[in-house]
């Protein structure tokens, strides 16, 4: 009898401890308002970072999800990239069914190993470890769970509250677990101080919250990190492979960077004498930084070099001026080097770039960078360089790096600087065509466009300047928004100024152009330029809108009519004016000719949320302008 009861116990304390180690989660015990309007629910989340010294430390990561529908299956995947100073040192997964009970758990096997390879970078010691846990039912849910041990103290994981719109939090925590002597900085927005206890013989932070639905994300909005909750968080004393350092100042992490840098500015001789020689007949600074940045761009390529702390230290200028290659940095601290060669200070800039990246945090000192690019001083003026581009025009940054902040690396350390923004009136698209319209409704059309500023890279046209025909009779193609037209002849001219422009001309033989119905023609005047953008609609705003690129649209366009054609009758101008811009359209005839003529000047600016309605009213009345159309009669 004792024996049996020993079974059973041992069968009921077998059956506690498989509960405990493979927990529950059907999907019956989500709330319903957690799942309405969601593709995923995050059950339980935890996130942990533990400081054990400047040079070591510990991320623990773990996340229950239920993937409710397709639009998550992304999040059954997990990558984990690391090199020789982020070690995985475990890595889980477990998959559920709808009725939480295991289905899977992750096998080694089932855990793919391989390089990290972007198709840009040459050598990289990075690789990454993947983990697939999605099945072919919804709903389902997955659980992935890692440890990483980081050699360096150089990061300390930012926290986001949450990063999509349509995943739901039920429980998520963030804590960091620091010896009082390395205790990490932090800056909240929309979140309240932490936990703080203490460990042993450290401290921790801890952040935990339950219940969240996330706020539903607006276009025109404001960068992610001032609208959703989160934690910024960066080390003060750190160590990056024996390079030891502090970020507490923008000056000391600067100094840390010239730490990286030393020593690594020096040309041989035959080198130096090439500079001297290139140069020598220059006469002005200007003159001889454009000489030696273009000798940059026609010796040089990039390629990245991601070995060791290789990504934040360059290799050598004398290497770059043997080899001829070279990453942002690399490429970067040999154009400093040319140009202290030939007498002209300049600066090795870490930057944020990107198209739309996130504004840097001024007030935060901590690794925010991913780019490096050269600034020359030059009188009352500046010449910035971007290094990396074979045929970027001399002096210009555009979208890329341009109306930003960023860290000048100075001999003393470092200060905080702005590249240049460009105005409205630099960033134009001015257009000027002649269409000559027959009879049958058919046209032929004379364009040329000229894109200045910004609207040189107008969907992606400043590296179409440099391909095949091809390539840029393609670009026309796609960017000459008319329903049915043939290429007769083009050509592109790119006139590579510190404000660049690109000059497209086109013969367009347009098929159907205008709509003949017995003795009426029907035109719409605006060839090439009409607007079909709105907001979506909304019933309460909650952030501002911004609008990022300034920037002025002319078109002039004159109608060669077939005789014996007039218009019925010709409209009103059309004026539209708001808080973001003007414009106006006209019609008018000139020896039998019509001649419309379009402007719509943008605003750069960040509005209040109520001013959304206002933006969406004044694209409506644009498009509907845009789309005027003018019948005509024949005399006959």
């Amino acid at each position: 009898m004792r024996r049996i009861w020993f079974v059973l116990f041992a069968m009921l304390m077998g059956s506690f401890a498989t509960a405990k180690e493979d927990p529950s989660y059907p999907i019956s015990a989500i709330p319903d308002d957690m799942k309405t309007g969601m593709y995923a629910v995050i059950r339980d989340q935890e996130l942990k970072f533990e400081i054990n010294s400047e040079k070591n430390a510990t991320t623990y990561f773990r996340i229950v999800i239920t993937i409710l529908n397709a639009n998550a299956e992304n999040y059954a995947k997990k990558i984990l990239v690391y090199d020789k100073f982020d070690v995985v040192k475990s890595f889980r997964g477990t998959s559920y069914d709808i009725a939480g009970k295991v289905v899977r758990k992750l096998k080694a096997s089932e855990i793919y190993d391989q390089s990290v390879f972007d198709g840009f970078t040459m050598y990289s010691d990075n690789r990454l470890k993947k983990a697939d846990l999605s099945q072919g039912n919804y709903p389902y849910t997955v659980e992935f769970e890692y440890e990483i041990e980081h050699k360096a103290l150089f990061f300390i994981p930012d926290f986001d509250l949450y990063e999509d719109d349509e995943i739901s939090i039920q429980k998520t925590k963030y804590s960091i677990v620091f010896p009082p002597s390395l205790k990490p900085r932090y800056k909240l927005f929309k979140i309240q101080e932490p936990k703080v206890t203490s460990i042993s013989n450290k401290q921790s932070l801890e952040w935990a919250f339950e219940n969240i639905k996330p706020e539903k994300f607006e276009k025109l909005s404001p960068d992610f990190d001032r609208i959703i909750p989160n934690i910024a968080v960066a080390p003060t004393a750190f160590e990056f492979d024996k390079y030891a350092g502090n970020m507490d100042t923008w000056e000391n992490f600067a100094k840390w960077i010239l730490l990286l840098n030393k020593d690594r500015n020096v040309l041989r001789e035959q080198a130096k004498k090439q500079v001297h020689e290139l140069t020598k007949d220059a006469k002005s600074t200007e003159e001889k930084v454009r000489i030696l940045y273009e000798y940059l761009q026609s010796k040089t390529r990039y390629v990245g070099i991601q070995l060791g702390i290789g990504g934040f230290q360059p290799f050598e200028a004398s290497v770059v001026h043997q080899t001829g290659y070279g990453d942002c940095k690399a490429l970067s601290n040999y154009m400093v080097t040319l140009l202290k060669e030939a007498g002209i200070k300049a600066n090795y800039i870490l930057i944020r770039a990107g198209a739309n990246a996130p504004a840097m945090d001024v007030s935060f000192p901590s690794s925010q960078f991913n780019h490096a690019i050269v600034a020359v001083p030059n009188k009352a003026d500046t010449i910035w360089l971007e290094c990396t581009s074979q045929t970027n025009p001399f002096g210009y940054v555009g979208d890329f790096t341009g109306d930003r902040y960023a860290l000048m690396i100075t001999e003393n350390g470092g200060k905080i600087v702005k590249t240049p923004a460009y105005a409205a009136n630099q960033n134009t698209q001015s257009r000027t065509g002649d269409v000559f319209v027959e009879i049958t409704g058919d046209a032929k059309a004379k364009v040329k466009t000229t894109y200045r500023g910004l609207q040189y890279e107008n969907n992606n046209l400043d590296a179409v300047l440099n391909d095949q025909y091809d390539d840029q009779k393609k670009w026309i193609q796609q960017n000459f928004k008319i329903p049915a037209f043939d290429i007769s002849s083009f050509n592109m001219i790119n006139k590579k100024d510190i404000i660049p422009s690109a000059i497209v001309n086109a013969d367009l033989v347009i098929r159907r152009f205008a709509t003949v119905s017995g003795k009426r023609i029907f035109l719409t005047p605006n060839l090439l330029n009409k607007s079909t953008y709105i907001p979506e609609k909304l019933e309460t705003r909650k952030t501002n809108v911004v609008v990022r690129k300034p920037f002025v649209d002319l078109d002039t366009i004159r109608y060669h009519l077939p005789e014996g054609i007039y218009p019925e009758f010709l409209p009103e101008p059309a004026k539209v004016k708001s808080r973001f811009g003007e414009y106006e359209a006209s019609f008018t005839l000139d020896q039998g000719n019509l001649i419309y003529i379009r402007k719509l000047k943008m605003i750069k600016g960040e509005f209040p949320p109520e001013s959304y309605k206002e933006l969406s009213e004044f694209y409506k009345n644009i498009n509907k302008a845009d789309n005027t159309k003018i019948v005509f009669l024949s005399k006959t």
